[in-house]
């Protein structure tokens, strides 16, 4: 059994609107109240208030924050996180976000992560939002969290750099990958660069089709619409980790003594570009002593017809083998870490015990190993340590 998070953005994301649902949901108030305090940022006081978004009843965090720098720095940034006493897990989550924000705002205005020089973001009530809403999460027990489509508002808003179209350029950048909508009409901004950059850390995916909730709660957002509710819902919930059905398969396989390795290898990659599940090549002995190769393709029940005249045509055989076989496959997720501000994907596989293994994309890796000068095991490795 996991603890999981489902964040239900009904109205768009924020992260002061997570802090407040957190809360709502069974979070300490204290912590949050002591949080300024614990991140060493002095004259900061928070807020907790009931307040209600289209009659419901929603939690309000609001940060009092006296006279601050203009703007900071990533250096800055992770500086006060790495202050905290908070987990290890929490602090390089927490940076995750941050600096994914600081190299999507370097791409957008075309200079380096070390020069961008955070606005928003990096203003306090924004750090408090990251953090607070990682450490919250954690302190709840909460090893996975999910989130449903997005809606992105519209029309415009007033940033460091001008008025801007919603949503803002590095607000769209950051939910590269994840499943959005426009509007609704007439709604504004209802998702910031915090709120994105939080999912976009946190979320694994969309909700799972069967959880047991054991907690819910409405974080509330500064507007107050008068047709719905501008309000996050989070619901925490247990999860058991289904077995995995065993998934009928076909086993095709053929033993060839008079191709190349070349052609065996062309005649693989065939096979997986026209939709086989699964092809293996294996060394054997043939008759009167010949090395040959075993090639067995897996495909769908639906597709063996196919895939064997496939094999007959496209190789030397003279005979195509076919078994009926059950498959157990893991379930598998993906999602996109940065490492030293370039993206890497990662696949996430959960076990049958609930436990999760993780293998970056070899591609990735190589590329991001080449363009910084790091080896490929230290991209892997901090690939891993993003999640």
């Amino acid at each position: 059994m996991t603890r999981i998070a489902i964040l239900d953005p009904m109205s768009g994301v924020a992260g002061d609107m997570c802090l407040g649902a957190l809360i709502d949901a069974g979070l300490d108030e204290a912590f949050v109240r002591d949080l300024p305090a614990t991140l060493g940022l002095e004259g900061v006081t928070a807020q907790i208030t009931n307040v209600s978004r289209g009659q419901i009843a929603c939690r309000k965090v609001d940060f009092t924050i006296p006279p601050q720098p203009h703007g900071r720095h990533l250096k800055h940034i992770k500086a006060l996180v790495e202050a905290t006493p908070a987990p290890d897990s929490v602090k390089a989550k927490a940076m995750e976000a941050f600096t994914l924000i600081t190299a999507c705002e370097a791409a957008i205005h075309g200079t380096t992560i070390e020069r961008v020089h955070l606005h928003e973001v990096g203003s306090v009530d924004a750090i408090l939002d990251i953090v607070g809403t990682i450490w919250g999460l954690e302190r709840l027990g909460v090893t996975t969290v999910y989130c449903g489509t997005i809606p992105l508002g519209d029309g415009f808003v007033d940033t460091q750099h001008g008025r801007m179209a919603v949503p803002t350029a590095a607000t769209l950048r950051l939910l590269e990958g994840l499943p959005v909508r426009p509007g609704p009409e007439g709604s504004g901004e209802l998702v910031t660069p915090t709120g994105a950059a939080l999912v976009r850390v946190l979320s694994v995916g969309a909700p799972p089709a069967e959880f047991v909730p054991v907690a819910s709660g409405f974080g509330a957002g500064t507007k107050d619409f008068t047709d719905r509710a501008n309000a996050l819902r989070i619901i925490l919930a247990d999860q058991t980790a289904p077995a995995p059905a065993h998934e009928p398969l076909i086993m095709l396989a053929a033993d060839i003594d008079d191709a190349t390795g070349e052609e065996l290898g062309a005649l693989a990659d065939a096979l997986r570009d026209a939709g086989a599940r699964d092809v293996v090549l294996l060394q054997t002995v043939m008759k009167k002593g010949r090395p040959g190769a075993r090639i067995e393709c897996l495909v769908a029940p639906q597709d063996a017809d196919r895939f064997e005249a496939m094999l007959l045509v496209e190789s030397t055989t003279i005979g195509v083998r076919r078994f009926e076989v059950a498959r157990r496959a893991l379930p598998r997720t993906e999602r996109t870490v940065s490492v030293a501000g370039h993206e890497v994907r990662v696949k996430i596989v959960t076990l049958p015990n609930g436990s999760t293994r993780a293998k970056p994309e070899s591609d990735d890796v190589v590329r991001v190993a080449q363009a910084t000068g790091r080896s490929v095991r230290q991209v892997a490795d901090d690939a891993r340590k993003s999640l």
